[in-house]
């Protein structure tokens, strides 16, 4: 059996897992290594700013690979978050470390662009949602920093922090388009950089993006060899290793592994610190409509659109328990859940995505603010706060998936929720019945498997479509499935109180 390694980095941890394919199945699956990860604040004159500790991240990625130097090694593929860049100079070393897109840096800057140029011109040509974590955003406010500007226009190269990862891991230097797609520089429709939206960044800022923007590549591509002298990697053949480009966005990755049926439409929800929510389309949608409704086209594996909406996720839940393990550190997400399932159902909802949750900080006395202005009453304990969270989640993923098949003008059949989200059988269930569709849930590690998988079918150990990853993903994995409860009027109405 081959051995394929998946470097699977998301916003609070990263890992590194292996796996072998035979019989149709994904089999001999291991994490070698789990790390942390997260945004660091560094205090600034004005304003605190928020990095990512790339360099430590990078540090368990070596540390990882050397573990593997006596196993024979097919290949290596590498995903993360998106958004998030690295600038490089003439001589190929970073400029600066990386900022999050948690900084508060764009708070306002996409104004800066519309004020100027018209959105629905723009969203003609890139297709993205309006959210200010967006690449070009950040770049906007670099430019308009005096502190950061400078980076920019020294720059050489501009990579995307799975490319970066890959950079350094083969000297090449790429850009993976699921992850370019979220930039706002690419074209949905032509699947390359947009000279448009190139030249609106330079007009306003004055510095010529398209120079720094590598040679895209679409998932499947071989990228190089692993340099030797930073891990001596071998093939089964006694070649060294190389570094293959999957859906580096882990979203595209994860829903390469949806478990679908070629029979089904189905929706899906990749839930984690965000919940990405939409469908798998052949071709964007691009209309005034769609803008409006402020859903981006992601490009996926195989030429695919990942027409989605991202929500908050985990994010408010994660934030309210760190604050509530403050004084009971013993406290569990199961305790938790538990909880939630006890309190009283659509007692207090609110709009997750309301932008009063987008940076770190006090989630609890945010839930209550949004909860006086609404006319509701505050949750009063742990159980009633996580039943909110939950409720609105369940009603935003509800919300987004009946908008985009609406749009998309497709009737939806099933909802795959993978990802860390999959496993909060709470959550699934209250989804199912604020959708009133059935739920299909997991892969757990879905990211992980679609980069793995991608890496086998790019070595011929799996046929060449989507369909045959999938069935592979089926035949690999434990899914549990939940049946809406009669109750969807009772959400309809909950939903009018939120949308």
């Amino acid at each position: 059996m081959k051995t394929f390694v998946a470097i699977d980095l998301g916003a609070s941890s990263g890992r590194v897992m292996t796996g072998s394919i035979a019989d149709g199945k994904l089999k001999s699956t291991s994490e070698i290594t789990r790390f942390p990860n997260g945004p660091i604040c560094v205090p600034g004159a004005d304003r605190n700013n928020l990095f990512w500790p790339l360099l430590q991240v990078w540090e368990h990625i070596c540390a990882s690979l050397k573990t593997l130097r006596e196993t024979p090694i097919e290949s290596i593929g590498v995903d993360s978050w998106a958004v998030d860049y690295g600038l490089l100079g003439a001589e190929g070393g970073l400029i600066s470390p990386p900022f999050s897109y948690r900084d508060s840096r764009t708070q306002g800057v996409p104004e800066t662009l519309y004020s100027r140029y018209s959105a629905t011109d723009i969203y003609t040509h890139n297709g993205l949602q309006n959210i200010d974590i967006n690449t070009i955003f950040q770049l906007l406010a670099a430019a308009q920093s005096a502190d950061y500007r400078p980076a920019v226009e020294q720059a050489e190269s501009l990579l995307l922090l799975p490319d970066l990862v890959n950079y350094w891991l083969t000297g090449k230097k790429y850009a993976e388009i699921t992850n370019a797609s979220s930039t706002g520089f690419v074209n949905p429709r032509t699947r390359s950089w947009s000279p448009e939206i190139t030249g609106i960044y330079e007009e306003i800022s004055g510095i010529d993006i398209s120079a720094k923007l590598p040679e895209l590549i679409e998932p499947g591509t071989r990228i190089g060899a692993i340099r030797p002298e930073m891990c001596d990697l071998r093939t089964q053949n006694g070649e060294i290793t190389p570094v293959v480009a999957v859906g580096s966005h882990d979203t595209a990755s994860a829903v390469a592994a949806v478990p679908a049926s070629e029979h089904k439409n189905f929706a899906f929800i990749s839930c984690g610190t965000w919940s990405l929510a939409g469908l798998e389309l052949d071709s964007p949608i691009l209309s005034e409509e769609s803008r409006q409704a402020n859903f981006t086209n992601e490009l996926g594996v195989d030429g695919t659109i990942r027409y989605l909406k991202n929500i908050m996720g985990m994010w408010i839940f994660n934030g309210c328990v760190a604050r509530w393990r403050e004084t009971d550190p013993s406290l569990s997400i199961a305790q938790v859940i538990s909880l939630a399932a006890a309190a009283p159902s659509l007692r207090t909802v609110i709009d997750v995505n309301n932008p009063i949750f987008a940076t770190p900080g006090d989630m609890i006395a945010r839930i209550d603010c949004l909860a006086e202005a609404s006319g509701q009453p505050r949750p009063r304990d742990i159980g009633e706060y996580a039943r909110c969270i939950t409720d609105s989640l369940a009603l935003a993923h509800a919300h987004t998936i009946e908008q985009a098949a609406r749009l998309a003008q497709v009737d939806i059949d099933v909802i795959h929720i993978v990802g860390g989200g999959s496993q909060n059988k709470l959550l699934c269930q209250l989804t199912a019945d604020a959708c009133g569709l059935p739920v299909v849930a997991g892969p757990t590690e879905a990211t992980a498997l679609g980069n793995l998988l991608l890496q086998a079918r790019t070595a011929g150990s799996i046929s060449d479509s989507l369909t045959s990853l999938r069935e592979v993903v089926r035949a690999s994995t434990e899914l549990t499935s939940y049946t809406p409860q009669n109750n969807h009027s009772v959400w309809q109405e909950a939903r009018r109180r939120v949308f």
